[in-house]
C-alpha cells in the first residue's frame, strides 16, 4: 500500500466494458514526508468518491484488481483517504502531517 495525491482525472472515450462507471484519476505517488516521489500514474477510484488534491491510499498489480472485484486490467486502484500521517525521526520525535 502506497501513499498518492489525486492531482487530475482521466476522460476515457473507450474503456473495457467491465470499468463502466469508474472513474479514473491522475496520481502523483507521495514518501512517508506527503513529498512527491516517481511519476504521476493513472488509478481507478475504488472508494467512488475521490477528488482532486486528496491525500489517498493504493493498492497495485493484482490486489488493485482483487480490490475493485476482480476485474482485470487494472494496475492501480484508490483505496482510502489518509487524513493525517505520523513519521517517526531520526531523533525519535513523532512529527504529525495532516493532509
Amino acid at each position: 500500500m502506497d501513499l498518492g495525491r489525486v492531482i487530475g482525472q482521466v476522460v476515457a472515450t473507450v474503456k473495457d466494458p467491465s470499468l463502466t462507471g469508474f472513474r479514473l484519476f491522475v496520481v502523483q505517488g507521495l514518501d512517508e514526508r506527503l513529498q512527491p516521489k516517481g511519476k504521476p500514474f493513472v488509478a481507478m477510484d475504488g472508494i467512488a468518491c475521490a477528488g482532486l488534491g486528496d491525500v489517498v491510499t493504493l493498492t497495485f498489480k493484482r490486489d488493485a484488481a482483487i480490490a475493485l472485484g476482480d476485474r482485470p486490467p487494472v494496475d492501480a486502484c484508490i483505496i482510502g483517504y489518509v487524513d493525517e500521517s505520523t513519521v517517526l525521526e531520526k531523533d525519535g520525535s513523532l512529527r504529525t502531517l495532516k493532509t
